[in-house]
């Protein structure tokens, strides 16, 4: 069994311990968390120090913490030449104090402690600076995911660039048309099936192939009567830059 040891209590390292604990390759040593109680549904009181000087050696050691403390957490291990690892989106390999071995664990996924997830299909992107460690973080990646990529600093900044306008932007723009049906005592739920539709086609159509929409057709008509409905001037805002940027795209091509 690989041993492990997870530092963090937020979404990201709950999911793991939740994800790590159905794997028949690895095994949680320890977690630290500065709020015991914060872990204790999730793991053996036992195994949870709040003081980093109680951390023990492990095959690996997991910082799933804000990026702003990485560096910091790194610095206050109490050990040498062991494997850390972060799982941050846009910190570089060298955010770790180079007392350690480094290496990058990022699980490309949107968290939240109360929903469930799939992990098996949970995108893991991977780096280590040498090949024995880049081989021991893919096992324990592919003890619990099928979808294991070896991505460096430069792609994964770009990835998490990326990841921001697909989830988090579009989530966003969700809640600008809960705003408006609400606005018009429209139910919001109208429009469920067509952010499910548009979700699935990316599973079949590139991204330029799936845009519709009266930018795409630049039908100016439709265009400038949105605009007059919306007074919201974020909102107006809004939707012309994206018009645009639709717009301007469909001249590239």
């Amino acid at each position: 069994m690989i041993q492990i040891t997870i530092i963090g209590s937020g979404n990201v390292a709950q999911h793991l311990i939740k994800a790590f604990d159905a794997s028949k390759t690895v095994e949680i040593k320890q977690v630290f968390s500065r709020n015991k109680e914060a872990l204790s549904h999730l793991v053996a009181y036992e195994k949870i120090v709040s003081d980093y000087s109680e951390l023990q050696t492990a095959d690996l050691h997991i910082i799933a913490v804000s990026d702003n403390a990485i560096s910091e957490v790194s610095e206050q291990l109490p050990f040498n030449n062991q494997f850390v690892v972060h799982t941050s989106g846009t910190s570089p390999i060298d955010v770790l104090d180079e007392k350690n071995r480094r290496g990058v664990f990022y699980p490309l996924q949107t968290f939240s402690k109360s929903k469930n997830v799939d992990y098996s299909v949970i995108p893991f992107c991977l780096e280590a600076e040498n090949t024995v460690d880049f081989k021991l973080l893919e096992s324990v990646a592919k003890s619990i995911s099928t979808a294991v990529y070896l991505i460096n600093s430069e792609q994964r900044k770009a990835l998490h660039v990326a990841a921001v306008f697909v989830n988090n932007f579009t989530n966003h723009l969700y809640q600008i048309g809960q705003e408006i049906c609400e606005e018009n005592q429209v139910p919001f739920a109208i429009l469920r099936p067509l952010i499910q539709e548009t979700a699935d086609k990316i599973n079949t159509l590139d991204p330029n192939e799936a845009q519709t929409g009266p930018a795409k057709r630049e039908d100016s008509n439709t265009i400038n009567a949105h605009l007059a409905f919306l007074e919201d001037e974020n909102k107006k805002n809004i939707y012309k830059i994206l018009t645009q940027s639709i717009q301007d795209n469909g001249k590239k091509l």
